[in-house]
């Protein structure tokens, strides 16, 4: 066989082709390896190797509408490929089309069963997407697989409670508070569900361990006034409101429910500052201007009292999410 015979069949062969613009890409000469990959699907349009390693090209130009189809030709190019379905699902989701990437990544879950970072973006992609009980499932069994990881505990508690599982959703916290003891979070979350089971006492002991355990954690601050201005303790929560603010300034629950305690303690013109500062943060929220019309009424002033209350009622229907449940939905 002739030098330029074997050069001319060379060329001809996608797989010495696709070596070859592997190569150029390597060497940092993206415009000729995609010529080449190019050439490659030109003689063999279902090669693996050219279809997938010119997608990552572009997903890595961001290119990434150009990318998608070729993950989608090496997707069904290797059936069992874990890295095109993977890649993919990433592709879609970073294009706006999150469900196409839950399809493109449940594949990519089959062929590896096991693989827990997948299942945790899932989940939280799951969440996102209101399917509610897919991602509880899903992040059950993140933990089942690995259960000396504390954020699968977390994942796992706020997608049953997103599912509305609250009794899964606290043994879980129960088991973390277990496994984690000096663990702020797991022992704010096992607190949550204790208040919700009615251990009061209970909550508010947990909460103190939670708030030694990282004094900078905003949640346990906040959660443990609430349950002090609930029990009508408003003096008491004061101080813990103030730090919840003070780890974060645009707290806006916290700065509401610092608005309430004022409000119940007479302390008008303080509880009036808070609010108007949560407007400034948050001039979306209805229930500011709801607690404003409540001291302006108390103040005898009708005409402002009327204007923010209309104003709530404005924002509320502007804005319903806010302060309604958000309804789950079958994954189809």
């Amino acid at each position: 066989m002739s030098i330029v015979l074997a050069l001319f069949l060379a060329a001809q062969d996608p797989a010495v082709l696709s070596g070859e613009a592997l190569k150029l890409a390597g060497e940092n000469h993206p415009v000729e390896a995609e010529q080449v990959w190019k050439q490659a699907l030109s003689i063999s349009p279902k090669y693996f190797p050219a279809l997938f390693n010119l997608a990552y090209l572009y997903v890595q130009q961001q290119r990434l509408a150009e990318a998608e189809p070729l993950l989608q030709r090496a997707a069904a190019a290797s059936p069992g490929d874990f890295n095109s379905r993977y890649l993919l699902g990433t592709t879609q989701e970073k294009l706006g089309k999150p469900d196409d990437a839950l399809r493109a990544w449940r594949e990519a879950l089959r062929i590896q069963p096991a693989n827990l970072r997948l299942m945790q973006v899932m989940s939280v992609e799951y969440s996102k997407g209101h399917y509610f009980g897919e991602a509880a499932a899903l992040a059950k069994r993140a933990l089942d697989l690995k259960t000396d990881d504390p954020n699968l505990y977390f994942l796992a508690i706020k997608a049953f409670q997103d599912a509305g599982d609250y009794a899964t959703a606290g043994n879980i916290a129960q088991r973390a508070a277990q496994t984690f003891p000096d663990s702020a979070r797991a022992n704010f979350e096992y607190a949550f569900h204790l208040q919700k089971d009615g251990k009061i006492d209970q909550a508010l002991a947990t909460l103190q361990k939670a708030m030694k355990a990282d004094p900078s954690y905003e949640e346990p601050f906040f959660f443990y006034g609430n349950l002090l201005v609930d029990q009508e303790r408003n003096e008491e929560a004061i101080p813990y409101l103030r730090k919840a603010i003070e780890n974060r300034n645009d707290y806006v629950p916290a700065r509401v429910v610092l608005a309430r305690a004022l409000m119940n303690l007479q302390k008008w013109t303080d509880a009036m500052a808070e609010l108007n500062e949560t407007i400034r943060l948050d001039p979306r929220h209805p229930q500011p201007h709801l607690l404003l019309s409540q001291i302006y009424f108390r103040l005898g002033d009708e005409a402002k009292a009327k204007t923010e209350k209309e104003v709530s009622l404005t924002l509320r229907r502007q804005n319903p999410t806010i302060l309604e449940a958000v309804q789950a939905r079958p994954f189809r």
